[in-house]
């Protein structure tokens, strides 16, 4: 009897993930006969892990800190991962080893779910210049958003990353995030600013335009300041966990061979998974 298809996730340490949860409600919900594991895999031992991935029993791999940016090398990268210099997802193709990058469904399914219609801003704010930013500024650019400009502390960071996505990303200082804000109809924050034991992330949301969507990618706590503020506003709000949620669909569809649905029953058992640790 052959064995039950399994993917895990790969990554140093590896640190509590939210991940199994997920796909094991989606392999139960679905009937299907499956496993999923988290695998902690040193730098060192990377490319052996990866290059004996079937070997080792798996379909498939979701890729965390610090490898999403060396599996590159190991696998045919897609289109998305390549532009964003980073794969989440591994799975095989006709023998073939390949990566995907599932942070931009993640986020722009998360907006359509929770903000349907923000497509219709020309102009976004996005706060950070790391690898979850390149992710969202891809999304934001395949989706036709007109300018999309970008905030970053260290603003040579944010010119590098303006400068690998073209004329339509714009790199403004920090400080002149305010001389944005009141014509930006989409802000995203990308950064761990708001997040648990981080500091505070200062933006006024005052200054937003009333039919404003505010995005945070943190998760930790559920409700940042930041949503907490654009809501007490009425603004249309898309959160970290819901990125996370849509983020985990097309690994899943992939290594598995049906689409699961991101449903409200989820993500109440992910919600009570984060409340209780």
């Amino acid at each position: 009897m052959p064995k039950a298809p399994a993917a895990c996730l790969i990554g140093w340490p590896a640190a509590h993930s939210r991940s199994p949860l997920i796909h094991h409600y989606w392999l139960r919900t679905l009937g299907i006969a499956g496993g999923y594991v988290i695998e902690a895999v040193p730098p060192d031992d990377l490319r052996d892990f990866v290059l004996r991935l079937s070997l080792r029993g798996f379909v498939g791999a979701n890729v965390t800190i610090p490898h999403k940016v060396d599996v590159l090398a190991l696998s045919t990268p897609d289109e998305r991962a390549k532009a964003i210099g980073a794969a989440n997802t591994l799975w095989f193709a006709n023998g073939e080893l390949r990566s995907t990058n599932t942070d931009v469904e993640g986020f722009i399914n998360n907006l359509d779910a929770s903000a349907p219609g923000w497509d219709r801003c020309e102009e976004a704010l996005v706060l950070g210049a790391g690898g979850s930013s390149r992710a969202v500024v891809f999304g934001l650019l395949e989706r036709g958003i007109s300018r999309v400009h970008l905030a970053n502390r260290t603003v040579a960071r944010a010119e590098a990353l303006a400068q690998e996505f073209g004329p339509r990303v714009l790199a403004i200082d920090w400080r002149a995030t305010n001389d944005v804000l009141s014509r930006a109809k989409l802000l995203v924050n990308t950064t761990s600013l708001g997040m648990h034991g981080q500091p505070a992330l200062e933006v006024d949301v005052t200054r937003l335009p009333q039919d404003a969507v505010v995005a945070d990618l943190v998760y930790v706590p559920l409700v940042t300041a930041l949503l907490a503020a654009a809501q007490a506003r009425g603004l249309k709000t898309a959160d970290g966990l819901g990125m996370l949620l849509h983020q985990a669909v097309r690994g899943f569809e992939l290594w598995f061979g049906e689409r699961p649905e991101v449903t409200a029953e989820l993500r109440a058992l992910v919600e009570a998974d984060l409340t209780k640790s």
